[in-house]
């Protein structure tokens, strides 16, 4: 009798006796260590993935506290000094009536990032409990979380473009704060996070349903 995976019509690669080259995407048998094409290392499932994952994210979680309690931006002009957090840094933009950079600044700095984090605990708990529920669902919204990732950095982009610009010696100076830095870490290590994360291990659940 067949795994559950190929009684619903469902193979995986290794189930064909095959595994494909991270790197280059080369198929090889499933015996073969070394890609012919790339010689990059070849593994049918990555048996780390989940520790790895893990252990950025926390490290991502931890960094996002900081840059959501210390100052992005540190303003100086000639009669004050003003300092701003990321939310914050919203609340000020809807005063001003700029709706619109205020919502995208939340999206990508607080929804985006909480969002991911919510997304790869999700999906590494449905690895580690072996579920077979929204397996197809559960793909695509690993490879949303990768693709999105990059957007998170716009808040660090836009500090760092201020404070190149605004620099009048005296009059007025724009400087990152603590925060920017945390907030890049957090976003680096999410992004591991998410690239460590072995999709193939979303389908390895038919393997032990008979």
């Amino acid at each position: 009798m067949g795994s559950a995976g190929q009684s619903h019509g469902l193979i995986t690669a290794r189930d064909a006796g095959l595994v494909a080259c991270q790197q280059c995407g080369q198929v090889h048998p499933l015996h073969a260590r070394i890609c012919k094409r790339c010689e990059g290392r070849l593994r049918s499932r990555d048996e780390e993935s989940l520790q790895k994952v893990w252990a950025w994210l926390i490290a991502g979680m931890i960094a996002y506290i900081p840059a959501n309690v210390y100052p992005m931006l540190l303003t100086s002009t000639l009669v004050e000094r003003s300092e701003s957090t990321i939310i914050g840094g919203v609340v000020e933009l809807v005063e001003y009536g700029s709706w619109g950079i205020a919502a995208i600044v939340f999206i990508a700095s607080v929804m985006i990032p909480v969002g991911k984090f919510i997304a790869i605990v999700y999906l590494a708990l449905s690895v580690q409990r072996r579920s077979i529920a929204n397996q197809h669902e559960r793909h695509k919204a690993y490879e949303v979380v990768e693709f999105i990732g990059r957007w998170s950095m716009i808040d660090v982009f836009v500090v760092a473009i201020l404070s190149a610009l605004v620099q009048l010696d005296t009059i007025a100076t724009i400087n990152p704060g603590i925060a920017a830095l945390s907030f890049a870490l957090s976003v680096i290590f999410t992004m591991l996070a998410a690239q460590a994360f072995d999709a193939r291990l979303i389908w390895d659940a038919n393997r032990t349903r008979q």
